[in-house]
């Protein structure tokens, strides 16, 4: 697939395959494409050339895959004059998810939120960035999906959040078998719990690495210290 933007190349990556059940990490430096390639994957942009298929289908042409596909890439996925529980309510709704069930799956998110989320009676605008980041993983979890995405999920969250996000991610992956791909500029947590490493630079796919145990750590420290 290949977006490009005038005579600007956002993306140029000929064939990539991801596993079912895979956890994937997109790492590189500013520019170099990684929430491009997710904006693709969830055709919120067009691409240039190419096409993207979930599953069978080609997500351009299909809406099939988004009944289990979560995805959080910026705020602009909030709906900034909803509450917590209304926003929450809203996707439950949409994914056929009962108040009880929706209660329930609530819980396990408890020690990210702590009582900072619900019962506050706050528009998500006037939450902080941290919090407003928790709402939109949460929002995108609760639905148990078969496809997780996740741009940048470390940032604006404090350090104990930063784990918690992290354990989340790696226990629906392993749990449910989720395929999750996440977008970071955090390359230690994402070292430590993706088994797979996508490395993209000017929009190139430079490195694919498998990563049993955090055996890809050496080669990116490598590789970031040399472009420093």
């Amino acid at each position: 697939m290949q977006k490009r933007y005038g005579e600007k190349v956002a993306l140029d990556i000929p064939h990539l395959d991801i596993a079912s059940g895979e956890l994937v990490g997109l790492v590189g430096n500013n520019g170099a494409g990684k929430t491009t390639m997710l904006r693709l994957v969830l055709d919120l942009i067009e691409a240039t050339s190419g096409r993207v298929l979930s599953g069978e289908a080609d997500v351009s042409k299909s809406d099939d895959w988004k009944t289990y596909t979560g995805s959080f890439v910026d705020g602009r996925f909030l709906i900034d004059f909803y509450t917590a529980e209304e926003y929450f309510g809203l996707i439950a709704q949409l994914y056929g998810i009962s108040d009880e069930a929706l209660a329930e799956r609530l819980e396990a998110f408890k020690p990210l939120m702590h009582d900072e989320v619900l019962g506050t009676g706050k528009y998500l605008r006037d939450y902080s960035e941290g919090n407003r980041q928790k709402i939109g993983i949460i929002g995108a979890m609760i639905i148990r999906p078969k496809v997780l995405l996740l741009d940048e999920p470390f940032n604006y969250l404090d350090p104990s959040s930063q784990i918690v996000v992290a354990r989340l991610i790696q226990q629906m992956n392993a749990e449910l078998g989720t395929t999750v791909i996440i977008s970071s500029h955090n390359l230690s947590f994402v070292t430590d719990i993706c088994t797979r490493i996508l490395l993209l630079e000017r929009g190139m796919l430079v490195k694919d690495l498998q990563n049993a145990d955090g055996s890809a750590t050496p080669e990116l420290t490598q590789y970031f210290i040399s472009e420093a």
